[in-house]
């Protein structure tokens, strides 16, 4: 199991990813929303924006999200670190189940070319 540190380690070069992206993923990313990160084995939720196609402004707090964000993730953390280590598929992660991805239609139908 992965800890805390290494999660925000994990969504920080996440972060790094999505800024250095071009095209279609580049153009995915770049949305203004709410998102929020729920640890499940950690019982952790990290809370950003993702803007301009980078994470900003993470806060980290005990238990599930206090507010529901725009783009919500849930996995456990050692997929987490797995997923931004390129060593878990996101799409076979998101449907075998082991991920779980929330957000409203129009910015599932953008998001999906991140996977």
């Amino acid at each position: 199991m992965a800890n805390a540190e290494e999660c925000r380690t994990a969504l920080e070069q996440l972060s790094r990813n999505l800024a250095k992206s071009t095209g279609d993923i580049h153009k995915a990313a770049a949305l203004d929303r709410s998102l929020t990160c729920r640890i499940t084995d950690l019982d952790l939720t990290f809370s950003g924006r993702l803007r301009d196609g980078r994470i900003v402004d993470v806060t980290e707090a005990p238990g599930p999200p206090s507010e529901k964000a725009e783009i919500r993730l849930t996995m456990s953390s050692d997929d987490l670190v797995a997923l931004v280590g390129g060593k878990l598929n996101f799409a076979a992660a998101w449907a075998g189940g082991r991920v779980r991805l929330e957000a409203g239609f129009r910015d599932l139908l953008r998001l999906r070319t991140l996977l």
